[in-house]
Order: C-alpha cells, then sequence, then structure tokens
C-alpha cells in the first residue's frame, strides 16, 4: 500500500469508511426489524391461537400456524439482509468511484504545483519566473500555493542578482584589464625598454590574458545562464569540423539543431579545448556527430589520466576539476564544462560525462533536432 498514489488510498479510504458505515446500518436496520416482527407475530399468533382453541381448532394446526409464521419472518429477515447487502455493494462502488473524482479534484491543485516544481528542477532553476497563482477560496492548499509563489520569487530575485552582479563585475574588470595590456605593451616595444623589462612585461602579458579569459568564460557563463529565445539553424557537424583539427578522429555525420550560434560553436570549442588540455601522449582526440532519435548530438572522447565515476559529475561545477581540486594557475579555470552544460541548458539540451576504462572521458552533449 506504501506504493499506492495519494488519490488511491482517499478513495480506499472513503470506500472503506462507506463501507464499514453501510455494514454498520444495515446490521441495526436487521436487528430492528427482527425485533419488531417477533414482535408482532407473537401478539398475532397468541390472539389467534385463543380464538381457534375456543373454535375447537387441534393444537397441532396452530403448531404448524406458528411455524409457517416463523418461517415466513425469517424469509423477510432474510431477504432484507441478502437486497440490503447487494445494495451496500453497488452504492458503495459508486461511492468509491465518486471517491475517485472528488479525490482527484482535491489532488488539483498539489499536481498542478509538482509538475510546476519539476519544470523548475528540469530548467536548472531557469523556469523561476513562473508562478502557480492558485484560485479559489485561501484554504490550506492555497496558503500553500501562494507560500510557494513566494519562495520562487525569492529565489528568481536570487538567482537573477546573482547572475547580474557576475555579468557587471565581468564587464567592469575588463575596462581596466584592457588598459593594464595597452600599458605593458607600450611599455615593451618602447626602444629604450632593457631585456629585464620586455621579460617582465612577457610575464605580465601572459598573467593578463589569464584574467581576461577568465572575466570572457565567467561573461559566457553568465550568458548562458538565460534561455535561448532568438534561435536559427545549426548543424553540430559544421561547428564541429571548424573547432577539431584534422589531426583528431572525426566523424561528422549531419546533426542539425536550432539556438545560438555563437554559444553552440563557444560548446564546442571548450569540448575539444578540455579533450586537448587532458590528454596524455600517445593520445588520441575524438570528435562525432550524430543524430540520435530526436536529438543533435555531439560526442568529444579523449584519452587521458583514470577518473573515478563518482568524480564525473563535480567536473561540471564551475571552478573545479579532477580530484575535486581547485583550479590553478597552470591547470586552467575550470569553467570549460560548466559552460559547456550552461549553454546545453539554456538550448533545452543536456551536457553528460562517461569516464573511459583505461583512461580519458566521453562528453555528450544532446541538444534537440532542428530543421
Amino acid at each position: 500500500m506504501s506504493r499506492w498514489t495519494l488519490r488511491t488510498r482517499l478513495t480506499v479510504l472513503y470506500g472503506v469508511l462507506f463501507f464499514l458505515a453501510g455494514a454498520v446500518l444495515l446490521g441495526l436496520t436487521y436487528l430492528l426489524v427482527q425485533a419488531s416482527l417477533e414482535s408482532q407475530l407473537s401478539g398475532s399468533l397468541d390472539a389467534r391461537a385463543a380464538a381457534l382453541r375456543a373454535q375447537g381448532v387441534p393444537d397441532g394446526v396452530l403448531e404448524q400456524a406458528r411455524r409457517d409464521q416463523e418461517a415466513l419472518r425469517d424469509a423477510a429477515l432474510g431477504s432484507l439482509l441478502t437486497q440490503g447487502g447487494l445494495a451496500l455493494v453497488g452504492v458503495g462502488a459508486a461511492a468509491a468511484g465518486l471517491g475517485w473524482l472528488v479525490a482527484g479534484r482535491a489532488l488539483r491543485p498539489l499536481h498542478r504545483i509538482t509538475e510546476t516544481a519539476q519544470r523548475i528542477a528540469a530548467s536548472s532553476g531557469r523556469g523561476l519566473h513562473e508562478r502557480l497563482a492558485l484560485a479559489g477560496p485561501r484554504d490550506e492548499v492555497r496558503r500553500l500555493g501562494d507560500s510557494f509563489d513566494a519562495m520562487l520569487e525569492q529565489l528568481d530575485r536570487s538567482f537573477d542578482g546573482q547572475r547580474r552582479f557576475v555579468a557587471n563585475a565581468s564587464h567592469e574588470l575588463r575596462t581596466p584589464l584592457a588598459l593594464n595590456r595597452a600599458l605593458v605593451e607600450l611599455a615593451v616595444t618602447r626602444p629604450e625598454a632593457s631585456a629585464d623589462l620586455r621579460q617582465l612585461g612577457t610575464s605580465l602579458l601572459e598573467v593578463n590574458e589569464r584574467h581576461e579569459r577568465l572575466i570572457d568564460g565567467l561573461l559566457t557563463l553568465a550568458d548562458s545562464e538565460n534561455a535561448v529565445t532568438t534561435r536559427s539553424h545549426v548543424d553540430l557537424a559544421d561547428v564541429a569540423a571548424r573547432v577539431a583539427s584534422a589531426s583528431m578522429r572525426r566523424s561528422l555525420a549531419p546533426a542539425p539543431t536550432s539556438g545560438d550560434p555563437v554559444l553552440i560553436e563557444r560548446l564546442a570549442q571548450n569540448l575539444v579545448d578540455n579533450a586537448v588540455r587532458y590528454n596524455v601522449p600517445p593520445g588520441w582526440v575524438s570528435v562525432r556527430t550524430a543524430v540520435e532519435g530526436a536529438n543533435a548530438v555531439l560526442t568529444v572522447e579523449n584519452t587521458g589520466p583514470v577518473v573515478a565515476a563518482y568524480e564525473v559529475e563535480s567536473l561540471f561545477q564551475p571552478f573545479r576539476q579532477l580530484g575535486d581540486r581547485r583550479a590553478g594557475p597552470d591547470r586552467g579555470f575550470g569553467l570549460g564544462l560548466s559552460i559547456v552544460r550552461a549553454i546545453a541548458q539554456a538550448h533545452g539540451g543536456t551536457a553528460t560525462a562517461t569516464p573511459r576504462d583505461d583512461g580519458g572521458l566521453i562528453v555528450k552533449v544532446s541538444l534537440p533536432v532542428g530543421e
């Protein structure tokens, strides 16, 4: 019974309670009718027996009349029990059906809350703008729906504020980084610049470039957190052909989808860059595109260090890399797969990774097929 739905349990509860109440009512009716018949038949038999004896009727005839009256009483009581039981079963079945309908109607707001929560969970927080806005009297279910809407409002403001902060901070940091780069380039290109100054300038330019790439990654991640509204035709095979080098293993079958071409190209570029960065010689990188069911699929596979299955999901978290270690200055930022998943989800798709037994990863991005 623990696997039954709440609607089923409520219907069974309604039915059982109805049958119990009906059985009690039928039993009481039976006892009352039995007592009434016995009282009436007893008085009637006594009066008739006195009258018949006065007329000289033998006692055997009187006894037979008594037995006939008792048989008639028993038949009436049996008929009452049988017909009442059948009526109880019929009305109970009708009551159970009515209980099923009533339970479904009463649970409809809860189903709506569940469906909304599932849509928001499937969209990774992009559906926080949805509201239930339940109508009707302010009963317990209405208060639950209003509380759910208030929670969504708070979460929506929090997520939106976080995205705006990342985007604004990234934009604000771009200007001083660009200015720093210009000043360092100017300093190292002067004819009187010493060798030490040029070496220092080169190191500063590398640090500055790294910071610019970090800012670019944060901006891309913030932009990809929003659902794509303007879409155009994109073939994953064409995108993969642009980002994958000729030295890689390529199997590029047509895989049409729709979305933002810039974001999808960034997705493919990140996958290929990650596969190359964590490859180990004499390894290889494989890039494949195909249509699988209702999805256009891009798969990037590489050789590399062995990855434990429990570590795979952490690779999609920002600033996290293999072994649950923080990203370091010589190991990238740990934003690559985070951006890949964010872009895939913004297009209504998924991004998953599977470790290879002999080392490396198989990263698979599935996007809805487009025309």
